[in-house]
């Protein structure tokens, strides 16, 4: 795939959404499973599953694998005060993900500091969230990249339903 890439969840985070170049040429599509199990996995222009993602059972980690079951890497949050913070850790390397608390901008950096990839929301108020994707990477797959965001949006919705449902239930 190319080094600019856009691609979207859907409003109720299952079904399938096409992945576009800046040209707005189709390049693949994103399978989002279900709205139950926030799996996704990745496809070719022809169809062919090339990465999936998904949290295994009863784990907070959002695990990057390849069809055949083969682990290509695992993304978790990281404690940070004033910004939120993810680590993509493959076996080869492990990258720090992070944006401000109230961005909507990512940076991706290698071991060394130096600038993997980014993304960004560019979505509306009342549509699903749209990425824009921009890597410069030799070492990590366009589509391992679009699972790491899908990975980052599933921790960010997961943690966010989990402080609304902890909203109003203390007992009087």
């Amino acid at each position: 795939m190319e080094n600019c890439v856009y691609f979207k969840d859907t409003f109720f985070s299952s079904g399938k959404t096409d992945i576009f170049n800046g040209e707005q040429q189709k390049l693949g599509v994103l399978d989002l499973k279900s709205a139950f199990s926030s799996g996704v996995s990745i496809e070719d222009e022809s169809g062919r599953v090339i990465v999936e993602g998904s949290f295994p059972f009863l784990l907070g980690k959002w695990v990057v694998k390849q069809p055949d079951g083969k682990e290509l890497g695992m993304v978790k949050s990281s404690f940070a005060l004033f910004s939120k913070k993810y680590r993509y850790m493959t076996n080869e390397q492990n990258y720090e993900i992070e944006a401000p608390a109230f961005s909507k901008e990512y940076i991706l950096v290698d071991e060394n500091k130096a600038e993997v990839a980014t993304f960004k929301k560019v979505n509306g108020f009342f549509q699903a969230s749209a990425y824009e994707l921009k890597h410069n990477s030799n070492h990590l797959l366009t589509e391992e990249l679009i699972a790491v965001v899908m990975g980052v949006n599933a921790i960010e919705k997961r943690n966010s339903s989990s402080a609304s449902a902890g909203v109003g239930s203390s007992g009087s």
